[in-house]
C-alpha cells in the first residue's frame, strides 16, 4: 500500500429545510389525486343539482306557464350535464394500474407497457383524474350555457 493520500471527498449530511421539502412534496404528490376526489364529488353534486336548478328558474321566471318547448338547446344541454355526471363519476371509480412495488422512483418514466414506479402511480392517477374532471367541467359549462340560450330563443 502507498502511503499517498487518495482523493478525499467530503461530505454533509443534507441541511433540514432539504429534507422538509421532500417530504412536503412527497406528501403533496400523494395527496393529489385525493383532492381530485373531493373536486369529482363536488362535480357529481353540481351536477345533480343544477337541472332541479335550471327547472326552478324557469318556474320562477315564467310563473305557472312555466312550460320550455323541447328546444334543441335543452336536449343538448341535458346531454353535457349527463355526459358531465358520467365523467365526474367515473374520475372516482378506482383504476387498475400496473404497479411495481419495489421502485418507489426512476429517473425516466415507465415506457408503455413498462409497470410504473409508486410516485409514477401517483402522478399518473392525478393526471388522469385531472383531464377527465377538466372534460366533465367543459361539458357542464357549455350543458350551462345551452341552457341560457334556450331561455331566450
Amino acid at each position: 500500500m502507498s502511503s499517498e493520500p487518495g482523493n478525499i471527498i467530503e461530505s454533509f449530511a443534507p441541511p433540514k429545510g432539504d429534507e422538509e421539502l421532500e417530504k412536503g412534496f412527497a406528501t403533496i404528490t400523494v395527496e393529489q389525486p385525493k383532492l381530485l376526489d373531493e373536486l369529482a364529488k363536488q362535480l357529481v353534486t353540481l351536477m345533480l343539482a343544477i337541472p332541479g336548478l335550471f327547472a326552478t328558474i324557469l318556474k320562477l321566471t315564467s310563473g305557472d306557464a312555466a312550460v320550455l318547448p323541447l328546444h334543441p338547446f335543452v336536449i343538448w344541454a341535458f346531454v353535457c350535464w349527463f355526459v358531465a355526471l358520467i365523467l365526474s363519476l367515473a374520475s372516482l371509480m378506482p383504476r387498475k394500474w400496473k404497479v411495481n412495488r419495489q421502485i418507489v422512483r426512476r429517473e425516466e418514466p415507465a415506457v408503455k407497457g413498462q409497470s410504473l414506479s409508486i410516485e409514477e402511480f401517483f402522478l399518473k392517477s392525478a393526471l388522469y383524474k385531472r383531464w377527465v374532471l377538466i372534460a366533465a367541467s367543459i361539458f357542464c359549462f357549455i350543458g350551462i350555457s345551452l341552457a341560457g340560450f334556450s331561455i331566450f330563443q
